[in-house]
């Protein structure tokens, strides 16, 4: 597969049932509730969201999906998945860089996120793509309880 190649486009409700599947797949995505997926979409409840997806063009299979809330001049990344057949295929990567231009449009400067302590493929990721850890919440997770490590970035070093 070659990340390149994928649509990269907001997501839609009809892509909620396939985001949902693919969240429950992978035990380090969110697993919201029907709810929390369909405030996503809605417009009117605040914070603004952005929500991406990424399919594959023919078959429209969602592959991986973001979620962003926007308070500009700062935005938090909610969420962000890969299936885990295209893990490590550059599809997060993909995802992101059509987020940063998105966010950039939006006039937000700064990109923060937590994630797991235990999460170290995702920090290494993140990590990738310039963010840096700026602290961390103590027992912040539960089940099981674990810290969350907090990470920014700031867009204008990002085009650097």
């Amino acid at each position: 597969m070659n990340a390149g190649g994928l649509q990269v486009r907001a997501m839609l409700a009809a892509d909620l049932e396939p985001v949902r599947a693919l969240a429950e797949g992978l035990p380090e995505a969110p697993h919201w509730t029907e709810a929390a997926w369909r405030a996503v979409l809605a417009s009117r409840c605040p914070p603004r969201r952005l929500a991406l997806v990424a399919a594959e063009p023919e078959a429209g299979t969602v592959l991986g999906f973001l979620v962003v809330s926007l308070l500009p001049p700062q935005a938090e990344l909610e969420a962000i998945a890969v299936a885990a057949t295209a893990q490590r295929q550059g599809v997060g990567r993909r995802l992101f860089a059509v987020l940063a231009a998105e966010l950039r449009s939006a006039d937000v400067e700064d990109v923060w996120l937590e994630v797991r302590a235990s999460n170290l493929a995702a920090q290494s990721f993140y990590r990738s793509l310039g963010f840096a850890e700026t602290g961390r919440r103590l027992g912040y997770y539960a089940d099981p309880i674990e810290d969350a490590i907090l990470m920014g970035l700031s867009l204008a070093e990002m085009r650097k």
